[in-house]
């Protein structure tokens, strides 16, 4: 059963730095998940690790191998949001795809119970396989949870028809449908995540969440970044 105030928040680990984790970039958006936090809503994350390490571009290793320890770089940047939440008096729940001591295992009824108790969801380790996204794992977890919305956090103010920094006539869309968005091959998610969302009648919005007060103005439901509606 879907929530109107549960949300899925996909966070890439660029948002918590670049080359690791940036002390004032997590403050910022531990910052802006706190204020969302005192709304009435329900709220999941599911981290990337992109800021540690990403699979698919060492080329050098072993894919499977390398896919393993981008997601082991999710469970670290989990583990730093936990803890910056948690110091700001909010309770978290980690649970993550791959195991490790430091988290629980991924596991959907207790992740449904934990955000109805007002409790932030963090989900890590992305599926727990190689070969598949964190963009999969956030459209594989909202259905999971009966999450409504999916919010992509950027660092672009949306979904544009050609890349912006290329090619500066393109288009910023303020609204589609995932039938589109597939149709068209546009940069919103990848193939596998955004057939899950229209089978499962989630909403996307992408918006830049590293300018103040986005993150916010997307859970309102304001004019803000692109909707991508089934």
């Amino acid at each position: 059963m879907r929530s109107a105030n549960r949300f899925l928040l996909k966070l890439s680990g660029e948002a918590l730095g670049a080359g690791g984790i940036d002390p004032r970039a997590l403050a910022s958006l531990t910052a802006q998940i706190a204020r969302v936090q005192s709304l009435d809503i329900e709220l999941a994350i599911v981290v990337g690790g992109g800021n540690f390490i990403r699979g698919a571009q060492l080329q050098s290793l072993d894919r499977v191998i390398a896919d393993q320890m981008g997601m082991l770089a999710t469970v670290l940047n989990g583990m730093a949001l936990r803890q910056s939440l948690e110091s700001r008096g909010i309770s978290v729940i980690l649970q993550s795809a791959v195991p490790v001591a430091y988290a629980q295992p991924i596991d959907p009824v207790s992740a449904r119970r934990a955000l109805s108790e007002g409790k932030i969801v963090i989900f890590a380790g992305g599926t727990g396989n190689p070969f598949v996204t964190t963009d999969t794992a956030a459209a594989i977890r909202a259905s999971e949870i009966g999450a409504k919305i999916l919010l992509k956090a950027t660092d672009v103010p949306g979904v544009y028809s050609a890349d912006p920094k290329k090619n500066p006539k393109a288009k910023l869309y303020k609204e589609l449908t995932l039938d589109e968005a597939i149709e068209k091959r546009l940069n919103v998610m990848d193939l596998t995540a955004l057939t899950l969302c229209r089978e499962n009648k989630i909403t996307i919005r992408v918006f830049d969440v590293f300018r103040e007060g986005n993150l916010e103005r997307a859970i309102r439901g304001e004019l803000v970044g692109t909707v991508v509606r089934p």
